[in-house]
């Protein structure tokens, strides 16, 4: 139960959950709603989070104007805001670093909740660990997040699905899993042993693969801000700009029959 919100703002939230599943616009719920649903755990959040497909993002925040929410479209590129008041929703369908998007996968293998009463999907644990695990800023960094759930929902963790989602950024994925072996020597096993000899392997090869010709820095995929002053000043290209590219090289081969890259330039 919710203590530290009024019943005004909760009540603005189960509003929008309503008008959303009234309209038949298909979302789920994430943010602190879904890790508890996975976690047991429930922290404060200022807002609520619907996750929803681009094309359903927009029908959303049109029908909630229409019923008298004030309304801000295409903020930072990847979400709507809904204001009831001084009571927010977030509407995403995108994310920060372009890739962490919401597609079909987050409503094939979403789960049944509920939510402030209402009955709901809530996304996979696999879409929520991976969108996360890319958030490193000052101040935003969901690590123990990322444990808690690994702890609470990773023995049921689709481990092939996920270890897909990170493809060429399966450094970021394992070095999650180390921290996870870290904070819970007793449940490693949670992680499948064949994953992390996988991504330990890859890690020796990179090893012996030496440095990279080209200076880039992508801990710009991570954090647009703290990584900005390597790109500005000491003469690192943008690894953020660089990805986005390299992404869109390997669509256009894929697409002319082309195999893909394996794991990324590495």
């Amino acid at each position: 139960m919710e203590v530290r919100r009024s019943v005004a703002e909760l009540g603005a939230r189960t509003y929008a959950i309503q008008l959303l599943t009234d309209a038949g616009i298909p979302f789920l719920v994430g943010g602190a709603y879904a890790f508890a649903h996975y976690t047991g755990l429930y922290r404060d959040t200022k807002d609520l989070d619907l996750f929803l497909h681009r094309k359903d993002g927009d029908r959303a925040v049109e029908m909630l104007a229409r019923h008298e929410w004030r309304t801000e479209s295409e903020v930072h590129g990847w979400l709507h805001k809904a204001f009831w008041e001084d009571f927010l929703v977030d509407l995403i369908y995108g994310s920060g670093n372009g890739f962490t998007a919401v597609d079909d996968a987050w409503f094939e293998h979403a789960v049944p909740a509920q939510v402030l009463g209402c009955p709901c999907r809530v996304p996979p644990a696999e879409e929520i660990f991976w969108s996360k695990a890319f958030v490193l800023e000052r101040e935003r960094f969901d690590g123990h997040e990322l444990t808690h759930l690994l702890l609470k929902a990773g023995p049921t963790f689709d481990w092939q699905r996920l270890l897909r989602r990170f493809d060429r950024y399966w450094e970021v994925l394992l070095s999650h899993l180390l921290f996870f072996r870290f904070a819970y020597p007793s449940d490693r096993a949670t992680v499948p042993e064949w994953l992390m000899r996988e991504l330990l392997s890859r890690a020796n090869g990179s090893v012996d693969a030496g440095n990279w010709q080209e200076r880039i820095c992508r801990g710009r995929i991570l954090s647009k801000v703290s990584y900005q002053v390597d790109v500005d000043e000491w003469g690192f290209q943008d690894g953020h700009s660089w990805d986005r590219e390299e992404r869109q090289r390997e669509a256009d081969s894929v697409a002319s029959g082309e195999a893909p890259g394996l794991h990324g330039p590495h």
